[in-house]
């Protein structure tokens, strides 16, 4: 030990201003074994490192930290339920809704639309069965095929123009069903044709294929691919072995109280800041836009976190019910750098069904792979728009032009912000970006609903405003 510790301090005064943790410094002690040294590993317990939460530092275990922030969520905004649980009782009931219906005197717009919808399903299987049997050539049947589709798309629209008794909330989810609906049955017909071509090509398994390929066009199958949570067909999806009970009655659970919660913040954050407005957002005076902006940025921003854990419960209980084994319905897009990066992680069924519909084709017919995803990028944002703006009976692009906008910021300041600092800038246009820009078609919404009941005649029943965006009817 004594021999030990002389050549330490002889060793330190050669390599004085030499740092005893730095990787050279180990080399002039010479420590060859630790037989040689028993105490070497005391002599030095510091070594180059840094901090977990540096932005150099490549840790990720960041699980405690998600669960805290979750829970100082909860802790915070549970007096939102209770408060609002108190006052108004349980808000989504399903006995409520059944009697706004039976009162409508069973003029049910939305739930006839919906109902209509399996017609356009029906043929769709009609179509792929009359391939099989030779009563239709593939042109033919692609022809019929894209009419379906596209008598599909203009339905909706034209009862939610046209229909005065649909509610905004029965528009918006017509709406959305038939959307999924059409991406759904395009899937279907162009996956089966691609199925058809390759059964073709292999004129020595003709017979044999071509009565494997009619077991798969049945009812149950296209019901299954229907209701499963994707927009991709394939035969044979996987499935897992068995339905575990206790995660549907978890994801239920989840269900309730996150709707429960939404609608709180919504009367009680979200209605007062529209209360406090009688004109439209584009007829304000800038200062006054931007007072409404900065009320709106928090409590959208947190619906719109409640909105994609909704969507994560009720997309994992229909795959729990199915026995759907693919679940990725999304990547880990809160830890995206680049708006890109988040686009490509926020939804991956939409992103795999653009991808493989469209981008593919595109590139195919010889489009670049850059214009394609620019024409990917351009539909999914026409789309939201759509998806928005139509049942809310007012169009300003918004939505679109912030898409847009956020897609020019991706491209020219993306060698400007990387990293930690790259997912800070996503944060932000997560925080000003679309749900923001949806906060003030609503905004709008509340105003001219509220224009008009001052304007209807005092004989006239009341309609219950906290319920307006509740009925289905």
């Amino acid at each position: 030990m004594a021999s030990m510790r002389k050549r330490f301090s002889s060793s330190s005064v050669e390599e004085d201003g030499i740092s005893l943790c730095d990787s050279t410094s180990f080399s002039t002690f010479d420590l060859t074994s630790e037989e040689e040294h028993p105490y070497a590993s005391l002599l030095c317990c510091h070594s180059i490192q840094d901090s977990l939460l540096s932005s150099n530092s490549s840790f990720t275990g960041y699980r405690g930290i998600l669960n805290w922030i979750i829970i100082l969520l909860v802790l915070t905004h549970a007096h939102l339920f209770l408060e609002n649980f108190i006052q108004h009782g349980f808000l989504i009931d399903v006995k409520k809704v059944l009697g706004h219906l039976i009162e409508d005197n069973c003029n049910w717009p939305s739930v006839i639309l919906i109902l209509a919808a399996n017609t356009f399903a029906l043929i769709a299987l009609l179509l792929e069965r009359s391939q099989e049997k030779a009563m239709l050539s593939l042109s033919n049947a692609h022809r019929l095929h894209l009419t379906n589709l596209g008598l599909l798309v203009l339905f909706p629209p034209a009862v939610i123009v046209h229909e005065p008794a649909m509610s905004t909330g029965g528009a918006f989810l017509s709406l959305l069903f038939f959307t999924i609906l059409g991406m759904k049955l395009y899937s279907y017909q162009e996956t089966n044709r691609w199925y058809r071509l390759a059964h073709l090509e292999k004129d020595q398994n003709g017979p044999a294929s071509q009565k494997h390929h009619n077991e798969h066009l049945t009812f149950r199958e296209l019901y299954y691919f229907l209701l499963a949570p994707t927009l991709c067909f394939q035969r044979g999806f996987p499935c897992c072995p068995n339905v575990r009970i206790n995660k549907l009655l978890h994801r239920l659970i989840e269900m309730v109280v996150v709707v429960q919660i939404m609608v709180g913040i919504v009367q009680q954050w979200i209605e007062p800041i529209f209360q406090r407005s009688e004109i439209s957002f584009s007829s304000m005076a800038i200062t006054t836009r931007v007072e409404h902006l900065v009320g709106l940025v928090a409590p959208t921003h947190f619906l719109w976190l409640l909105f994609f854990f909704l969507t994560h419960s009720y997309l994992n209980f229909c795959a729990e019910l199915l026995r759907f084994g693919d679940r990725h319905f999304y990547g880990d897009w809160w830890n995206a750098t680049t708006l890109i990066a988040f686009w490509k992680n926020w939804n991956i069924p939409f992103q795999r069904w653009c991808h493989r519909h469209i981008y593919t084709r595109l590139v195919e017919r010889n489009v670049s792979p850059s214009h394609a995803e620019l024409l990917v990028f351009l539909m999914s944002a026409a789309l939201c728009e759509y998806m928005i703006a139509l049942p809310l009976h007012s169009c300003r692009l918004w939505i679109f032009l912030m898409m847009v906008f956020e897609l020019l910021v991706a491209v020219f300041l993306r060698n400007y912000f990387q990293g930690n600092y790259g997912n800070g800038l996503v944060w932000l246009f997560l925080l000003l970006g679309p749900p923001l820009a949806v906060a003030t078609y609503f905004h709008d919404h509340y105003v001219s609903l509220r224009v008009n009941r001052q304007h209807r005649p005092s004989q006239s029943p009341p309609t219950s405003e906290r319920r307006v965006f509740l009925q289905l009817h």
